[in-house]
């Protein structure tokens, strides 16, 4: 290639000639000036973005913005959604909870377990040495995190029906307690008579017992021995001033000889509430209480029942009791 070079203070034109290696070399200076003056603005805007976000959102095309803006949004929006759906699970989980401290302190009340013994609102102690593992496993990621807390929730309500059904237990066995006939009806006195045969006061023969004698002044208070409905209360040519208090289940309870009664048919008494006072009406030799402990009919010895001093009633007996009736 040949060039021709013309100006007014040349007397002739000068002519250069340049060849295809002048020509490369040419070509390659230019680019690599245009990649030093890249590089150079690079570096200018990286320190402007570092400094002034602003600034760098007017140099930048908005093109460029655009895309970078949809990336970041896109990621963004995925993390404010699992957020959200745990943020609620969470909201979940802490109603749960609340149910749970409830519920506990009912179970706890019904069972006899002391506060001081266990605490449903405090936290439970926990410690140890730190094992490091491996680094790599120790982060949790968004998906562990939300597989964890799904099983916590399903574990938190395994763990409230569990309670509901201990609850419902625990609930039926006192009300059972407070039916059976375990107080002893007398406070004062002692036990004259027991269960069994025995001679008969009167006859002198051998007869068969089906309570127990309770002696003590004319007037002594006697009490229910459990709660129930009145379902008798008159006077028996044998038994006196007599009252029976049905308990359910088949159970009744018999206080006999009374000087008075204070109970009628039908009235609701409580255990423990004040039904009768001691005499000696009917077929007796003095002041005392003739106790019955009935089920279907048929006598039962009271000493099976009455544990003074304890409300508590061992049900696994009570249920053989139950097997050994006829039907």
């Amino acid at each position: 290639m040949q060039v021709i070079i013309m100006h007014s203070r040349l007397t002739r034109a000068k002519s250069v000639t340049l060849s295809s290696k002048h020509l490369f070399a040419f070509l390659s200076a230019f680019a690599l000036l245009v990649l030093l003056v890249a590089f150079v603005l690079m570096g200018i805007l990286g320190r402007i973005a570092s400094t002034d976000s602003t600034l760098m959102k007017s140099i930048l095309p908005q093109a460029f913005q655009a895309s970078a803006n949809v990336s970041l949004t896109g990621n963004d929006k995925y993390l404010k959604e699992n957020l959200n759906a745990m943020a609620v699970k969470i909201g979940e989980m802490q109603a749960q909870l609340i149910r749970l401290d409830a519920l506990g302190e009912r179970v706890q009340g019904l069972a006899g377990v002391k506060p001081e013994e266990f605490n449903f609102k405090e936290a439970p102690a926990r410690g140890g040495a730190e094992i490091v593992a491996d680094t790599a496993k120790q982060d949790l990621s968004l998906q562990d995190f939300q597989t964890a807390l799904d099983a916590l929730s399903k574990d938190l309500n395994y763990r409230s029906d569990y309670l509901n059904v201990v609850e419902s237990k625990l609930m039926s066995y006192k009300l059972q307690a407070k039916l059976l006939p375990t107080i002893v009806p007398v406070n004062v006195g002692y036990n004259a008579s027991t269960f069994g045969r025995r001679l008969d006061p009167f006859s002198g023969r051998t007869a068969f017992h089906e309570g127990l004698d309770f002696s003590a002044p004319t007037g002594t208070p006697i009490v229910a021995a459990a709660g129930g409905v009145v379902v008798a209360a008159e006077y028996h040519p044998e038994f006196g001033n007599m009252l029976e208090i049905d308990h359910g289940a088949d159970m009744i309870t018999r206080y006999a000889h009374a000087s008075k009664l204070l109970a009628k048919v039908g009235d609701i008494v409580k255990r423990g509430q004040h039904i009768a006072n001691i005499g000696s009406t009917g077929r007796s030799t003095g002041a005392h209480l003739h106790f019955e402990v009935r089920i279907k009919g048929v006598a039962q010895n009271p000493h099976k029942f009455l544990n003074p001093g304890n409300d508590r009633v061992d049900h696994s007996k009570l249920a053989n009791y139950y097997r050994q009736l006829p039907n």
